[in-house]
């Protein structure tokens, strides 16, 4: 453990602690794969915002797909966040967290007719619109239905997030947004739709993003757009600068919220906008590190050219490394002070080569042993499958010395429930 762990995670005794609750009780308890999160790391996240925007008008919508589970929901809108979806799906899940309407957000470039009623219907802030043809079709949703759509539109301003391409989102190729010399005649077209309100301006440039310079680039853009918009009649309430913010997974330096924001704002203020709203959607930031994924070590098998250390978490359960080649830490849940080390790939049962949590790590382990994958907050449960009928993992949020059920185990009943078999 050369590295700083994550904030609340603790080695105490000889074992690791999420604030203090003992991770391998929870194991023992209910079984592994086991998400855990910690409700003090993610309240912590999320301060760094609030100072980082104290005494302007503003708010922070959470982006819902990074970690989706109706608990973690919770702790976020109950500490006043709005929350940003990207589906009809996530729209009920908000809704059933307890998130007011008109703190809802919602993004996307492929939004269906019927989910644009039911977000019309409930009276939702806002709609983030990523193309002309998205812009028609919900001025014809909103018009059947006799109300208007409040809408901010997600620009493209081209711009580099220096971040993996699966994830980077602001530059000409990527789907995201409207291109940049659209912008202006696309303002236009919406001010002159009779089922639309033009309330806000959006930008959002990619996820895992480490560096300072891709926000002052974009904000730079996106202020000239403004001043462009404006001036051509159409008023702008707010102005969303998305999210994006990285997290620690190797050593990662991104700056913190509550130092990047006063570097933004101050530029704002430059820029004579000061006094706007401004809206945020963070997301991995504020869940990525305040949760582990725990996983037992099924078996050990050393190879010629490689040793396999087989666990029983797998590519289902953690899909960052196979899709994007994503790097968490792995650290014994009890380290072995007094054994040596091999170097091992972390593999999981699914029948997929790509079925690697981490690769040539050196760790100290046998068979039985219990291991934490790091990081696991954000973008794991999210997207896990059922690949191979494999029930997706129990779920755990601990409060100081409370740990508390969140989701249950899914089991292969749970997964056939909707099937049907031919007569």
């Amino acid at each position: 453990m050369s590295l700083p762990l994550p904030a609340h995670l603790t080695l105490r005794h000889g074992e690791l602690h999420f604030e203090d609750v003992p991770l391998e009780r929870l194991a023992r308890e209910h079984g592994t794969p086991l998400f855990v999160y910690s409700k003090a790391a993610i309240l912590q996240a999320l301060a760094a915002y609030q100072r980082g925007l104290a005494g302007r008008k503003h708010l922070i919508c959470y982006a819902m797909k990074a970690n989706s589970s109706l608990a973690i929901l919770q702790v976020l809108v109950r500490a006043g966040c709005g929350l940003d979806i990207v589906s009809g799906g996530e729209l009920e899940r908000a809704l059933a967290a307890g998130c007011a309407p008109e703190r809802i957000v919602f993004s996307g470039v492929g939004k269906q007719r019927g989910e644009m009623r039911r977000a019309l219907e409930v009276g939702i802030g806002c709609f983030n619109v990523e193309s002309r043809a998205e812009l028609d079709v919900l001025d014809e949703v909103a018009r059947s239905m006799g109300l208007r759509a409040r809408v901010s539109i997600r620009v493209n301003p081209d711009v580099d997030a220096k971040t993996h391409p699966y994830i980077s989102t602001g530059l000409k190729g990527n789907k995201f947004g409207i291109a940049h010399s659209e912008v202006l005649q696309t303002y236009r077209h919406a001010a002159a739709c009779a089922g639309l309100e033009v309330v806000g301006i959006d930008c959002h440039i990619g996820s895992q993003i480490t560096e300072v310079a891709p926000y002052l680039d974009a904000m730079d853009r996106v202020l000239d757009l403004v001043a462009a918009i404006e001036a051509a009649g159409v008023p702008l309430h707010h102005i969303d600068f998305g999210g994006g913010l990285g997290i620690d997974y190797n050593g990662d330096t991104p700056p913190a919220a509550d130092a990047l924001w006063p570097q933004l704002l101050a530029k704002l203020d430059a820029r004579g906008y000061g006094e706007r709203t401004v809206m945020i959607e963070p997301g991995r930031s504020l869940v990525g590190n305040a949760g582990v994924c725990l996983t037992e070590v099924l078996f050990t098998k050393p190879g010629e050219q490689k040793n396999f250390l087989i666990v029983d978490a797998a590519m289902n359960d953690l899909p960052r490394p196979a899709m994007y080649q994503a790097f968490h830490r792995i650290e014994p849940v009890r380290p072995r002070a007094d054994a040596a080390s091999t170097v091992w790939d972390v593999v999981g049962p699914v029948c997929e080569s790509g079925d690697w949590l981490g690769r040539d790590r050196a760790l100290a382990v046998q068979q039985g042993d219990l291991l934490a994958v790091l990081s696991a907050g954000a973008y794991c449960m999210a997207m896990a499958s059922n690949y191979n009928t494999r029930g997706r993992a129990a779920e755990v949020l601990v409060d100081g010395a409370m740990a508390t059920p969140i989701r249950q185990r899914e089991s292969a009943a749970d997964q056939m429930r909707l099937e049907t078999l031919l007569p």
